[in-house]
């Protein structure tokens, strides 16, 4: 599902070049969960960001379901974002203005796939049903990252990427919001790549990976 090969990546300072990746070889195969894990500038939501096609590595290739996100051009980036992958993000970035189910529906309406039932079973699996006539306004982070979570996978997506998804939310919150996702994806073929601080949390996923100025530094499996 994903291929990342040699992968650098740097940002101008005004001290000159701050290397942030720098030589990043990744692998995710179909199904698979993986945790992103590292210290705080370690390149974790940079690599994120490229695998998610936010931002242009300046060396190395990331190839997601056989296509090179390098060979397309911005237009073919912004469609592949909307028919390829799920995001999740630790600040939910709900569209204020949507009431619950016009959020969960939005992702998979861009990418002309909205199915009534399917998103039915998200609602009933992330316990959203008395919610969905409010607005983001009015839920608790729980619930934001519930139905943040939803709206990811309501298209399907073959890839779901996720930033932090439970790091604002306390513990029992956060084991009940994780065990819900992992619920949900054993039943579709969508890979997670999640970037976590919390050991706990990713020892839940089937491997781990730690970046370590730059560089992967070690793997674990389950």
């Amino acid at each position: 599902m994903l291929q990342v090969q040699g992968v650098f990546k740097s940002y101008a300072t005004a001290q000159g070049p701050l290397a942030v990746l720098r030589g990043v070889d990744l692998r995710l195969g179909q199904g698979e969960s993986l945790a992103l894990m590292g210290e705080s500038g370690s390149g974790k939501s940079t690599l994120l960001h490229l695998v998610a096609g936010l931002d242009q590595a300046d060396q190395g290739s990331i190839e997601i379901a056989g296509k090179r996100l390098d060979q397309m051009n911005e237009a073919q980036l912004a469609n592949w974002r909307r028919t390829e992958i799920g995001l999740v993000f630790q600040q939910f970035n709900l569209i204020g203005s949507l009431k619950v189910e016009d959020n969960l529906a939005f992702q998979a309406r861009l990418a002309g796939r909205h199915d009534a039932v399917w998103q039915a079973e998200l609602v009933e699996r992330l316990g959203l049903g008395d919610l969905l006539k409010r607005y983001p306004e009015q839920l608790s982070g729980g619930q934001q990252q519930r139905v943040a979570i939803g709206r990811a996978l309501a298209s399907r997506p073959g890839l779901l990427l996720a930033d932090e998804p439970t790091g604002s939310l306390d513990e029992s919150t956060s084991d009940e919001v994780l065990q819900l996702l992992l619920d949900l994806l054993v039943d579709s073929p969508t890979s997670l790549l999640m970037v976590t601080h919390s050991p706990r949390v990713a020892a839940r996923l089937n491997r781990q990976v730690v970046l370590h100025l730059g560089l992967l530094a070690a793997e674990g499996e389950r």
